[in-house]
C-alpha cells in the first residue's frame, strides 16, 4: 500500500480516537455514558441504527453474496427494512411512551420489568454472549478488508489493528461517541461506495457488455435464491430488530416517540434498496474481475467474502485506495462500537449492577469502561478462532432472537407476565438454537436452527402458561 494512502486510513482512525476522547471528556454518568443523555436527533440515531445493522459485516458479507448469487443476495437486507419498520410501528410506541422505561439503560432491564429480575439476569447473558460474538464478527470482517487491501498485513495482525481502534475510542467515549462517529462513518462509506468503489469497478471491468457477457443470467435476477434463503433471513433479521440491545439503546437515547419512529424509517430506506444494492454490485463486480482473470492469485474457489477486498486493492489508485479503506472501515467500526457498547451495557448495568451500586458517578464511569475494555479483548480472542463474517453474525442472532423473542412479545403486547415461563422459554429457546448450530446438525428442508429454538421457546412459555393457570385455578376452587 502507497504511503499516501497509508497516512490517510492512519488520519482517519486518529480522527476516530478523537471523538472518543473528546466524549470522554463529557460524559458525567452512566447515563451519558450508555444512552447518550437521551436528547438525541433522528438522522444522528437513524443514522447510526443503520451503520449498526448493516455495518461491516453486512458490507463484507454482501459483498459475498453478490459474488456468490448476484443481485438476489441483496434480499437479505430487505427482510432488515421490513424489521425496521414494523418496530417503528408496533414497539417504538410501546417502548418509549410506557413511564415505566424512561430511566432505563438496556433491554434486560424491560424483561424485568415485565417478569421479575431472576428472568431479567437470564436474558442479560444471553445479549451479552450474542453481542460478544457479533463484536468478534465485526472485528472479524474488518481484519479482512485489511488483510485483503494492505500487502504484508495477515489477517491476525489486521485484527489486532482493527481491535485496538474499536474498543480505544468505544470506551473513552460511551454512546455518544458511537452515534456521532456512526453518522460520520455512515456518511463516508455512502460517498465512498457511490462516487468511488462502483464507478471505477464498472469502468475496470469494461462496463455493462463485459459484465453480461462474462456472467450467467441468474446473476441478474432477483430469484436467483431458494425459499430457504428468504426464509432463513427473515427468521433472524426481522426479530432482532425486537430484542436488540443495541436498538433499545437508541430507542432510549431519542429524544421522543416522534423522532424515534422517524429515525428508524430512515434507517429501514438506507438498508433496502440503498445499501443492499450497493454492497451486492460491488461483489458481482468482483466476480466479473475474477472470471476475467483481472485478480492475480483470486479464484472462484477462494472465500467469497475476500473478492471484494480484493478488487479495490487492485483497481483503486493511490490516495484513492486509502479513502475507500476508510469508507468501508467506518462501516465495521460503527458495528463494533455499538454491539461492545451493548455487551458491556448487560454486563454492567444487568449483571453486576450490585457491584456498581453506592458507588460515585466518577467510580461508575471508569469501572465502565474497564469492562468494556475487557469485553473488547474477549471479543478480539474469539475473532481470531474464527473464519468466516457472515455465518458468525448469524450465529450470534440467531442466539439473541431463539431466547428472547416470545418473552418480549407476550410480556409488552400480550400482559402475559408469567416469569417461570418466560425464563424457560428463553434458555430451552436459546439452548436449542445453541446446540443445533454448534453441532452443524442437518435440520429438515434446510431451515435455520433459529426457526426450531423459537418454536421451542413459543411451545414452552404457552404450555407452562396454561399448566400454572390450570393450577392457580385447581388451587382456587379446592
Amino acid at each position: 500500500m502507497h504511503l499516501v494512502d497509508l497516512g490517510i486510513f492512519l488520519a482517519y482512525m486518529l480522527a476516530m480516537l478523537g471523538v472518543g476522547y473528546f466524549f470522554m471528556k463529557k460524559n458525567s454518568d452512566q447515563e451519558d455514558y450508555y444512552v447518550g443523555g437521551r436528547n438525541i436527533g433522528s438522522w444522528h440515531i437513524g443514522l447510526s441504527v443503520v451503520a449498526t445493522d448493516v455495518g461491516g459485516g453486512f458490507s463484507i458479507g454482501l459483498g459475498g453474496l453478490g459474488f456468490a448469487m448476484g443481485i438476489s443476495g441483496s434480499w437479505m437486507l430487505f427482510t432488515g427494512l421490513l424489521g425496521a419498520w414494523l418496530a417503528a410501528v408496533i414497539l417504538i410506541p410501546r417502548v418509549k411512551s410506557d413511564p415505566a422505561f424512561t430511566k432505563f439503560f438496556t433491554f434486560p432491564q424491560i424483561i424485568g420489568h415485565l417478569y421479575n429480575s431472576t428472568a431479567a439476569k437470564v436474558a442479560a447473558v444471553i445479549c451479552f454472549l450474542g453481542y460478544l460474538g457479533f463484536t468478534a464478527s465485526q472485528l472479524l470482517a474488518g481484519a479482512k478488508l485489511a488483510s485483503g487491501t494492505f500487502e504484508g498485513f495477515d489477517l491476525h495482525t489486521a485484527l489486532l489493528m482493527m481491535g485496538a481502534v474499536a474498543v480505544g475510542y468505544t470506551v473513552m467515549g460511551g454512546l455518544k461517541a458511537v452515534i456521532y462517529t456512526d453518522t460520520v462513518q455512515w456518511i463516508i462509506l455512502m460517498a465512498g461506495l457511490m462516487f468511488i468503489g462502483i464507478p471505477i469497478s464498472y469502468t475496470y471491468v469494461g462496463g455493462w457488455e463485459a459484465i453480461h457477457s462474462v456472467l450467467p443470467r441468474e446473476f441478474f435476477s432477483f430469484s436467483n435464491l431458494t425459499w430457504q434463503d428468504l426464509a432463513n433471513w427473515g427468521i433472524t433479521i426481522i426479530p432482532i430488530w425486537f430484542v436488540g440491545m443495541t436498538l433499545y439503546q437508541r430507542i432510549f437515547a431519542a429524544r421522543d416517540v416522534k423522532s424515534a419512529k422517524k429515525a428508524w424509517f430512515i434507517a429501514g430506506l438506507f438498508e433496502w434498496p440503498i445499501m443492499a444494492m450497493l454492497g451486492v454490485t460491488l461483489g458481482l463486480l468482483s466476480r466479473v474481475a475474477v472470471e476475467q482473470g483481472a485478480l492475480e492469485g483470486f479464484t472462484t474457489a477462494m472465500d467469497p467474502e475476500m473478492g471484494l477486498p480484493v478488487l479495490l486493492r487492485n483497481i483503486l489508485p493511490v490516495g484513492i485506495l486509502g479513502l475507500m479503506m476508510s469508507a468501508y472501515f467506518s462501516a465495521i467500526l460503527s458495528t463494533a462500537d455499538s454491539c461492545l457498547m451493548a455487551a458491556s451495557g448487560n454486563l454492567t448495568t444487568d449483571l453486576l449492577d450490585r457491584f456498581f451500586a453506592g458507588r460515585s458517578l466518577k467510580s461508575q464511569i471508569r469501572f465502565s469502561q474497564f469492562f468494556t475494555f475487557v469485553i473488547g479483548v474477549v471479543a478480539i480472542f474469539i475473532a481470531w478462532q474464527m473464519t468466516e463474517v457472515l455465518s458468525l453474525m448469524l450465529y450470534s442472532y440467531a442466539f439473541m432472537v431463539s431466547g428472547l423473542l416470545v418473552p418480549v412479545v407476550a410480556g409488552l403486547f400480550f400482559n402475559q407476565r408469567n416469569s417461570t415461563a418466560a425464563i424457560s422459554a428463553m434458555i430451552s429457546g436459546g439452548t436449542l438454537t445453541a446446540v443445533l448450530g454448534f453441532f452443524t446438525i442437518s435440520l429438515p428442508f434446510g431451515l435455520d436452527a433459529n426457526l426450531f429454538g423459537l418454536t421451542l421457546s413459543l411451545i414452552t412459555f404457552c404450555f407452562i402458561t396454561r399448566l400454572q393457570k390450570k393450577k392457580h385455578i385447581y388451587v382456587k376452587a379446592t
